[in-house]
């Protein structure tokens, strides 16, 4: 029998394909169990099933039994087709095709594991993973396996070669060493993929912060267009005040220096009667006027105006400024957060400060209630604020702890065990610094820096909608050292961690 005879006997009838979980009739006939179970459903209306092959009726619906022989046989027929997909080399000993494990070089030909055992074992027969180029691994001289590469001129070698042969004295590797080379080159190739992959993220998350860099470039950008305009706005209307009261003075002024020139024109003409020594003269000279009559009948129109209307223009300044940084403000400014700790969850080897501003690691228990918001292991305290919105900032004074961690956590952190240390979990955030680097934390994943933070003070700024917590050290300029992105799910408390020292919560200003 053929190896094609023995693959037909092992098909199924209706599939034809090789058995899969095949099971027998009756009458002898083997289907896959799946093919001959479609089969009969789509015959429940006849009420009667039959065998495929020979017709056989069955009032009732048989009972399906597995074939384990038969199963077996086919199972190990699809091990072997496996096999052939992966190599494509056959034995050349056996009858129907089965997967060769080894191929002589000596005897050019391949073997399963049942002839290779019959094999020559002298140990003068080189045997190589299953190969179909055999006649490539033999060197066309001598006829000897090719053993060794030549570096120089670039070529397979066997050993009459390098012994003898034109190769003789020329550098050569071992086959074997190839082989070991390869597969550092395809452990090199997989760590290369890994890189790959980490940069292409990093690539992707630089993107990200680039374009809402970008867009906050624009928003500034367009913040400052719109307050240079109310500026000049301002600045118009200010000086249009005062431009009117300028023009005021200035009428005031030339009608003064009208009435004075009426004065000096009454007074030389009272000098001149003055002057007249004949009654007659005197009385009708001075009837051409009343010269005697000196009140002022323009003190009403001309008063001074009094000074510049500096108040009204200093409220007008206060009040459009005021307006436009409140404007500032809700745009590209952050509010500075005026964090308070929460007493109630600090761990008794915490003390907090009357203004509930500092927390410091003590040796002396505070003796605090046990109470389910309390942190009961671990040397740690939240704020009593909660930020379910907007940004905000927060600076904390390091200076005067060696081991720390800040950051911000969920209110549903656990208070108990092990995972209830900020960052050790998936609902805080922090950083850790521990005497000569720092680390950001987050669900037990860390990023590590070498090197000293550059300043006693870090804030810590939240985005709330455009979920981001970052971190920056308060040297000049400031420097931006990480930017954890979540999607935020609770609103957020302010957490410190305190190996030994304290933290101290500072007061911020408005910063962009």
């Amino acid at each position: 029998m053929t190896s094609a005879d023995v693959t037909s006997e092992l098909r199924c009838s209706i599939c034809v394909e090789i058995y899969r979980d095949p099971v027998t009739l009756l009458c002898g006939h083997n289907y896959c169990r799946y093919c001959i179970t479609q089969a009969w459903d789509h015959q429940k209306h006849l009420r009667e099933y039959k065998c495929p092959e020979c017709q056989k009726i069955y009032r009732k619906r048989p009972e399906l039994v597995r074939n384990t022989t038969l199963h077996n046989i086919c199972e190990a027929f699809h091990s072997i087709e496996t096999d052939l997909e992966q190599t494509g080399v056959f034995c050349n000993y056996c009858d129907f095709p089965v997967p060769a494990t080894k191929s002589c070089l000596q005897c050019e030909t391949s073997l399963c594991d049942h002839h290779l055992r019959k094999h020559d074992r002298s140990g003068t027969h080189t045997l190589l993973p299953p190969t179909t180029d055999l006649e490539k691994r033999i060197c066309p001289v001598h006829k000897k396996v090719l053993e060794y590469y030549c570096i120089r001129d670039a070529a397979f070698i066997c050993v009459s070669c390098r012994l003898d042969g034109e190769h003789q004295g020329h550098q050569v590797v071992m086959m074997d060493e190839t082989s070991k080379k390869k597969k550092k080159l395809k452990d090199n190739l997989q760590k290369l993929k890994a890189e790959t992959e980490e940069a292409e993220e990093k690539v992707q998350s630089l993107e990200e912060h680039r374009r809402k860099a970008q867009e906050k470039e624009e928003r500034v950008a367009t913040l400052f267009r719109d307050l240079r305009r109310q500026l000049e706005d301002l600045e118009k209307r200010v000086l249009s005040d005062i431009t009117r009261q300028v023009q005021y003075y200035d009428d005031v002024i030339r009608q003064l220096e009208i009435k004075k020139e009426e004065l000096s024109r009454k007074m030389r003409h009272i000098e001149e009667l003055c002057n007249i020594t004949d009654p007659l003269n005197f009385l009708q000279e001075s009837d051409t006027g009343d010269l005697c009559d000196t009140e002022d009948r323009h003190d009403e129109q001309l008063h001074d105006g009094g000074d510049l209307d500096v108040a009204g223009i200093s409220h007008t300044l206060h009040t459009r400024l005021s307006d436009i940084m409140s404007g500032v403000i809700g745009g590209i400014y952050i509010q500075h957060a005026d964090i308070l700790l929460d007493v109630n969850t600090a761990n008794n080897i915490i003390y907090i400060s009357d203004d509930r501003k500092t927390a410091s690691r003590t040796a002396k228990n505070q003796n605090r209630p046990e109470t389910p918001e309390r942190f009961q292991d671990h040397p740690q305290v939240m704020s009593s604020q909660s930020f379910s919105s907007g940004r905000l900032y927060w600076e904390v004074d390091v200076g005067r702890s060696g081991h720390w961690r800040i950051g911000m956590c969920y209110p549903s952190i656990d208070r108990i065990e092990h995972p209830s240390w900020i960052g050790d979990n998936n609902k805080s955030w922090c950083m850790d610094w521990n005497d000569d680097y720092y680390s950001m934390v987050h669900d037990m994943r860390v990023i590590r820096f070498k090197g000293q933070i550059p300043s006693d003070r870090v804030r810590i700024c939240l985005d709330y909608e455009a979920g981001q917590i970052s971190f920056y050290a308060l040297c000049d300029p400031i420097r931006h050292l990480h930017t954890f992105t979540a999607t935020f799910t609770e609103p957020l408390h302010a957490a410190l961690w305190i190996v030994k020292g304290c933290l101290k919560i500072c007061r911020g200003n408005w910063e962009l």
